[in-house]
């Protein structure tokens, strides 16, 4: 499997750090999995669409504007 360096803000460390026993490594793996997963679909929809590139690109980041956690 290959490796990742990911960088995190400093603030985000020190919580992280509070929480040593949680498997940090494997939240980051499923939240990538989550993203490819909704690029996935985003994906099929496009190909099936008639929107060209720019109209697609507002579309998904007006979904990812719904989902965000700030507007449930």
């Amino acid at each position: 499997m290959p490796n990742m360096t990911l960088a995190v803000p400093d603030d985000l460390h020190r919580e992280m750090r509070k929480h040593r026993d949680i498997r940090w490594a494997e939240i980051s793996r499923r939240a990538l999995r989550r993203e490819i997963d909704r690029l996935h679909v985003y994906d099929r929809l496009v190909a099936r669409s008639h929107l060209n590139e720019s109209e697609s690109v507002e579309l998904g980041r007006s979904v990812r504007r719904r989902e965000s956690p700030s507007r449930r």
